[in-house]
């Protein structure tokens, strides 16, 4: 599968995990949250990351006929997922062990991904 293919992955992806985020916020969470994903303020907010990832999931499938425009478009989905993998190391000391390590690997290992698919795009 080339570069276009795996974008477009990546970017169904993102569609399903936001819709699935916007369908049981608290659920999907609350290992990475702990207690505090009950909160109604972080019940909004992770709506707010889940419409975002919605969002970009779109954008990437609507930039695949254009390597260029795809290619920063993928530059885009890097910079959003290390800013969480960052923000998540911030907060680790007030977020359950496991799922801060485990969602700031997440978010470093897509932004990685989308730096490789960036590179590969703008090649083709």
């Amino acid at each position: 599968m080339g570069p276009r293919g795996v974008a477009a992955l990546t970017g169904v992806g993102r569609i399903a995990l936001g819709s699935a985020i916007l369908a049981a916020p608290v659920a999907l969470t609350a290992r990475w949250l702990g207690d505090g994903a009950e909160d109604p303020l972080v019940i909004d907010l992770a709506r707010g990351m889940a419409a975002r990832d919605i969002a970009l999931g779109v954008a990437t499938l609507l930039t695949l006929d254009d390597s260029a425009r795809a290619a920063k478009m993928q530059l885009a989905c890097a910079a959003v997922d290390a800013t969480d993998a960052v923000a998540t190391l911030l907060a680790r000391r007030a977020l359950p062990p496991g799922g801060a390590a485990a969602a700031s690997a997440m978010a470093g290992a897509a932004s990685a991904v989308s730096l490789a698919l960036a590179r590969a795009l703008a090649a083709s």
